[in-house]
Parts: structure tokens; sequence; C-alpha cells
């Protein structure tokens, strides 16, 4: 999959529909937001005026900001899938056919435990993040399920032993 950069749209970047529109520039203050929702996703509008010494119309306002220019683009958990009962998780590396993209990536969004699908340059097209119960899953999702894709060409398995979430440096 050589010379993406000179596909339009073959990225997801801005000219691919429903795009949002570029952001605008983040000044100090919406770095400091960025890092404390980054932190704590459920912090208040308050405790986040009092950190970056605002009031809490303006915090309010610039968070708002932030998710309509897709700089946010959702509040969530941290789930330890171990304990949430996938205690197998693997990066799959995928080479598929040159401009089948999209259609591979809208088949890998709607595999149970898929949870983060990235276009990617070097020796493979496309790296995929799982989580599935056990082994016997793990091996089920790729054999039967990523291999009957028809624009998959191949695929390597890599088991993760350990993880750690890094959390944001401020």
């Amino acid at each position: 999959m050589a010379d993406r950069a000179d596909r339009p749209g073959e990225g997801g970047g801005p000219d691919e529909p429903g795009a949002p529109p570029p952001p605008r520039p983040l000044d100090a203050i919406d770095q400091d937001i960025l890092r404390m929702l980054q932190a704590d996703g459920r912090a208040s509008i308050r405790s986040v005026a009092e950190r970056v010494h605002v009031s809490r119309a303006n915090a309010y306002a610039r968070i708002n900001r932030l998710v309509e220019d897709g700089v946010i683009r959702g509040f969530g958990a941290r789930v330890d899938h171990e304990r949430a009962g996938h205690g197998t998780s693997a990066y799959i590396t995928l080479k598929i056919v040159q401009n089948s993209w999209r259609t591979v990536r809208a088949q890998l969004r709607q595999l149970p435990g898929a949870s983060h699908i990235a276009l990617v340059g070097g020796d493979f097209d496309v790296l995929l993040l799982v989580h599935t119960p056990d082994n016997r899953a793990l091996r089920e999702l790729v054999l039967s399920r990523l291999q009957a894709i028809p624009e998959v060409l191949s695929t390597r398995t890599l088991l993760v032993f350990e993880t750690e979430d890094l959390e944001p440096q401020g």
C-alpha cells in the first residue's frame, strides 16, 4: 500500500466525508484542560475552571469548543480488559489489497473485541488491537473472521503479555 498520501481520503483525513473542519489552535489553557480531562474525564466544570484559573463559563465554553472541533472525541472509562473477562489481548498486523482500506476498516469495526484500528506505513498496512476472552477465541477471530475477509492478504498475531496505560504528563 504505497503512496497513501497521494490518494485523497485513504488516510481518513479532513477530505473524507463527514470529517470535522480543521481545529482552531490550542492555547496553554486548552492544553491544561485536555491534560486534566485525560487524567479524570469525570472532573467537574468547577474543578477544571479552578485548576486552570478561568471562570466556569469560560471552562464550559472551552470544553464545548474542544468537543465541537473534534479535539475531544468523547468521554469514557479506561477498562481493565482482564478483569472485564477478556484475558487475552493481541496486536494483529494485516497486509491488505491496495485501495481497500475503507472496506477493510468497515469490516474490522464489526469484529468482537476490536479496540483499535490503524492504517500504517511499513511492512504491513493495518495494525489491529483485539481483546478476547481466551486464546481459543483469539484463534477463532483470526482464522475464521479476519482471514475470511477477501481483501486481507495476510495476518500476523502478536500476543500481548502485559500492558500499561501511560498517564498524561503535565
